[in-house]
Parts: C-alpha cells; sequence; structure tokens
C-alpha cells in the first residue's frame, strides 16, 4: 500500500524503507513501527543490550531571547530552578483554566537566553501557538521541529555505541553535552523514553543519515537493533510513562495522572497553577493506576474496567503484553475512592478478565545508574 503523500518524513526515512520497516502514521509522520526482527525482539534487544530509534517526529522549539529561561519558569510547571545549564528536565505544559496537559515535554537548559523544548509531535504547533502568544518583550519562539533529527540510543550498551561514533558517554542522567560530529554539532542527553540507560541525540538534519548509519555499524558488534515504535510502546509501558492522547491529555490534570512530581508547586506562577493547588488540596477525584494480569488477558486502550460487573469505574488507556513479565499490563484513570490494591475487571473482548491494581513502574531498571 502506498504511503501517505500528506505524512511528514523523517530524513532517515529512505533508510528505514531500506530495512523493511513496517512504516504508520504517528502524530501527523511517518515513522516505522517495526523492523523485520520484529517488535519483541526490538524490546529484548533494549532491555538486555542496545537498539537505536529513530524518533524525529518529536518537536523541537527554541525559545532565546533576555529572560527565555525566566519565561518558560513561569509559565510550564516544573521548576528549573531545580537544575543548571546543560540539564533537562521533564515538564508539562498546561492549560491556565483548567489545568488539563496540553502537553509533557522535555526541557533543554542551554543558559539564561537559550531553552530547547522538545515536545510531542501532535502537540508542538500548539505548545508553541501558547508560548509565543505571551512571550515577553525580546523573548521569541521558533518551531524547529523540521530542523532536526532525534535518534535515541537506549539500553545496557548504550555508552560503548556512543563510544564507537566518538560521542561522549557517561554524564549524569537528565544532562547533556554538545559534540562535534561531521562538521555539524550534536546534543547528547542522557535521557530516553525506555526506562534502560541511554542516550537521546539532537542533529541537524542535514547530518542525520550519517549519525545513524555510523551508529549502526558501531552497534552491530554489541548486538544493537533498529527499532520501532511497537517497542518504544511497550518498553515505555513497563515503566509506567505516560503518552499523550492516551493517558493524559486536556482533560487529564498532573494530579490525575501521578504527575505531581514535576510541578514546581512552591513557585509563585506557572499555567494552572490556581486550578491545580485547589485540586491537589482536595483531592484528584479519579487517578492513573497501574494494571497487572492475575491471568492471560491483555489489555488494550478503551477496554473497560469494573469494580463488579454492574460497577463501571472507567477505561484502559494503555494496554499491552509485557515482553519482560510475559504478561497482560496496562494503565487507567479510576475513581480515587478505589483500593489501590484491589482487584479489577477488563472487559478483554467479552470477557471479564481479572488484572491487580498497582503502582508502576512494573520493571525494575538501573535508568539512573551512574
Amino acid at each position: 500500500m502506498a504511503e501517505d503523500p500528506t505524512l511528514l518524513r523523517s530524513p532517515i526515512h529512505d533508510r528505514h524503507v531500506a530495512l523493511g520497516a513496517k512504516m504508520a502514521e504517528f502524530g501527523g509522520w511517518s515513522m516505522p513501527l517495526e523492523y523485520a526482527a520484529g517488535t519483541v525482539k526490538e524490546h529484548t534487544a533494549v532491555r538486555e543490550a542496545v537498539g537505536v530509534f529513530d524518533v524525529s517526529h518529536l518537536g523541537k522549539a527554541l525559545v532565546s531571547g533576555p529572560g527565555a529561561a525566566a519565561y518558560v519558569n513561569a509559565t510550564l510547571t516544573n521548576d528549573l530552578g531545580r537544575i543548571a545549564p546543560g540539564q533537562a528536565q521533564y515538564t508539562l505544559c498546561c492549560d491556565d483554566a483548567t489545568g488539563g496537559i496540553v502537553d509533557d515535554l522535555i526541557v533543554y537548559l542551554h543558559d539564561d537566553e537559550h531553552v530547547l523544548l522538545v515536545p510531542n509531535a501532535a502537540n508542538t504547533a500548539e505548545v508553541v501557538r501558547r508560548l509565543a502568544a505571551e512571550a515577553t518583550d525580546g523573548v521569541t519562539v521558533e518551531d524547529q521541529h523540521r530542523d532536526h533529527a532525534v535518534l535515541a540510543v537506549q539500553g545496557p550498551l548504550s555508552d560503548e555505541v556512543l563510544a564507537g561514533v566518538g560521542l561522549p558517554a557517561g554524564h549524569d542522567y537528565m544532562s547533556f553535552v554538545v559534540a562535534p560530529f561531521a562538521d555539524a554539532e550534536v546534543v547528547v542527553c542522557r535521557t530516553g523514553y525506555t526506562g534502560e540507560r541511554g542516550y537521546e541525540l539532537i542533529a541537524p538534519a542535514g547530518v542525520a543519515v550519517a549519525l545513524w548509519d555510523a551508529l549502526l555499524a558501531a552497534g552491530e558488534p554489541h548486538g544493537m537493533l533498529a527499532c520501532g515504535l511497537g517497542s518504544r510502546d511497550t518498553l515505555r509501558t513497563e515503566m509506567g510513562y505516560p503518552l499523550h492522547g492516551q493517558d493524559i491529555s486536556l482533560d487529564v490534570t498532573p494530579n490525575e495522572a501521578r504527575l505531581g512530581w514535576a510541578v514546581g508547586w512552591s513557585k509563585p506562577a506557572f499555567w494552572g497553577r490556581d486550578v491545580l493547588l485547589a485540586e491537589r488540596e482536595a483531592g484528584p477525584k479519579r487517578v492513573l493506576r497501574g494494571l497487572v494480569a492475575t491471568g492471560r488477558g491483555i489489555p488494550r486502550p478503551h477496554m473497560s474496567v469494573s469494580l463488579t460487573r454492574d460497577v463501571l469505574l472507567g477505561e484502559v488507556t494503555s494496554g499491552t503484553f509485557s515482553p519482560t513479565l510475559r504478561t497482560g499490563i496496562g494503565m487507567a484513570l479510576l475513581p480515587s475512592f478505589v483500593d489501590p490494591e484491589a482487584e479489577v475487571g477488563v472487559d478483554v473482548r467479552g470477557r471479564r478478565e481479572i488484572f491487580q491494581l498497582t503502582k508502576p513502574p512494573f520493571v525494575r531498571t538501573n535508568v539512573r545508574s551512574s
């Protein structure tokens, strides 16, 4: 079947096609879902060795000018005062009126006048629009979505792969280094969406193919596989990492999503502060919970969750088969009155399968190890 010509393409698109990747639409982009090895083998490579993902669909926006960092700190939830230049931070862009999550994103603090934002693909334009609309004098917000590629090298052997292409490795979790590669500069940050030790590389689009080729060559002795968005999803679900558009959205607040740790509650200002503080004080009416199958059921998004056959609680937001645990896992927004250790039922194709509620992550990793 011919690809939709309206979809955006990564600078490495032709490399994916040559590798036989199964392509799929994601956030308006044509991205690899899986390669010939398949999702489970790609998943296992990341947990046990190393894998490389093309995640160039992720947004890139530069906030610059006098007071740029202060402006970002006054709008997004987390407190930039907790980090120093050369560090990255997970944060949220919330609606000021409702506290709902417009997007979750990573902030790269270069200095007081240069802050790089990496939002989700489908939300980049809206995040840029909101920030640009209220920018203070001298602060500019530039959408650089198409200007850079993002490659994620993830897994216990990721340091060895980066060393093989001459890029720095071994720096602290959530810190980054700007390094030369092929007459360009690449941001090498110890971040990722898999829960494993790893790095995300932000590179100019013009050197993306050369960087991809170099990484595959350096990774071959270490058993590295090219990985698609299918394994990225199973890996992040095992960690309980939320996905915008499923687990979090404009209809979900940080309190409901158990993301209060990414909010600088003592800051004098951020979008949604008043309503979120009030909700925090009263307690959210629903909370994102983890689900682990007690039998063979595999949860999928939108499957109904019930306390008893007649008492409906909500629906699954994310669900999959865990290749690591060899069982079904998922997440669901459930009323806060439900016992966090209760057993619930999930309607799996007409069968009521029993699941144990739990607090993610489902799999323990060494993502923060030095």
